[in-house]
């Protein structure tokens, strides 16, 4: 009752209050946990946690106990699971509380899959960094390892940037290095060299609207998917179109689940992210490149846009001639913006405006936000608040 809003992101919270406390005595409030595969389409997982939600009621029925709703707490992607159920069943829901949910879906998906999981993140201490290169090898450090199993799952491919996401989100940008290749500028760093940027691709947008069709586009050097690398069990080889036609209908799949939730929310809801400059994430991904003041070449979007996919490096980069003489190596920039180090707060506050409140917290990574105190307090507060609006 005492807590400071404050260490929830916001100025006020309206109190608690002993009615509040005695209304929410009287009910009881056993505990479920629904898992789901996350790498199947969210829209059969939100099935499979509506036919949950009817055993359990059912199953108190049956006990001779009164037990009409039930009250939903998600992580991240399950957030997406629940919000697609209760679009299906509100009437069984007493309200949700989304935790750290890529409402708009998150840039980093892509980077993941284009380059590997990242093993370090700007924000990291020590500890944390560690934490991040270990993490990066379980899940996949090149993309190799993580196309091979993503680019086939709606559900992984469900969590890239979807329709509502702010766009442009993806930049090519070629740096133009004056002084001379092999210069000891070169060898320390580049650091006493200037460099004059020029960003030549902004992505979705022109031509290329529809993330989705971008997504589907397995043609241009910056694509998603290499679909080359994408079955390596050779496990669709024998579909019609191969490993291509699985994966198109895996984005398609994507697609339809994004467009049919839209921005829906339960009307019960409540929503936590993390807005934290201490814990960078990714809001976009740029592709950079340094080519020589002594390279002949002039780059043009169109140029740029067409030129060819030479082969993935071992660092993430990605090899690419343009105009049949200018081979550039292209690397993804580090993570840019506030957030819990996955999701951006672009994406996190994606549910302001269609909810009874959301909280720009801070202070916890992102599979680690139910460990933090405060979040656990805020937590336990919302189930008190959405038993409250319930009576």
């Amino acid at each position: 009752m005492a807590c400071d809003p404050r260490r929830w992101g916001v100025r006020e919270f309206a109190p608690l209050t002993e009615a509040d406390l005695a209304q929410h005595a009287k009910n009881y409030y056993p505990v479920y946990c629904v898992g789901y595969n996350w790498l199947e389409d969210c829209d059969h997982s939100s099935l499979r946690l509506e036919k949950r939600i009817k055993e359990i009621l059912a199953s108190w029925k049956g006990a001779k106990r009164r037990c009409d709703k039930v009250i939903l707490i998600t992580h991240s992607m399950g957030g997406l699971v629940a919000r697609a159920c209760a679009k299906r069943i509100p009437d069984m829901i007493a309200g949700v509380v989304h935790g750290v949910m890529p409402a708009f879906g998150a840039p980093a998906a892509y980077r993941r899959i284009v380059c590997g999981t990242e093993t370090s993140n700007p924000s990291d201490s020590s500890a944390e960094g560690i934490a991040s290169f270990k993490l990066a090898k379980i899940l996949g450090h090149t993309t190799e390892r993580t196309t091979a199993v993503l680019a086939t799952s709606p559900g992984a491919l469900e969590l890239l940037p979807n329709h509502l996401y702010p766009s442009p989100w993806l930049h090519v940008r070629i740096m133009k290095v004056l002084g001379q290749a092999g210069s000891l500028a070169e060898k320390n760093n580049l650091d006493s060299v200037r460099e004059a940027p020029t960003d030549y691709l902004h992505l979705p947008g022109g031509k290329v609207s529809n993330p989705y069709d971008m997504y589907r586009d397995m043609t241009p050097w910056y694509r998603l998917i290499n679909p080359t690398i994408a079955d390596p069990a050779e496990q669709y080889a024998k579909e019609d179109g191969g490993v291509e036609t699985v994966i198109t209908e895996a984005i398609n799949a994507a697609e339809r689940f994004h467009r049919k939730l839209g921005d829906y929310y339960h009307p019960n809801s409540y929503a936590f992210y993390g807005d934290d400059p201490g814990k960078l994430s990714y809001s976009q991904v740029r592709w950079n490149a340094r080519h020589w003041g002594r390279i002949s070449t002039v780059f043009t979007a169109a140029n740029v846009a067409d030129a060819r996919f030479v082969r993935h490096l071992s660092n993430g980069s990605r090899r690419v001639l343009i105009e049949g003489k200018a081979e550039l190596d292209f690397a993804p920039e580090a993570q840019d913006a506030r957030g819990d180090g996955t999701v951006p707060h672009l994406s996190g506050a994606g549910p302001v405006g269609r909810v009874r409140q959301v909280f720009p917290a801070r202070a916890f990574n992102h599979q680690e936000s139910y460990n933090n105190g405060d979040i656990l307090m805020l937590t336990l507060r919302l189930v008190v608040k959405i038993v409250q609006e319930m009576s």
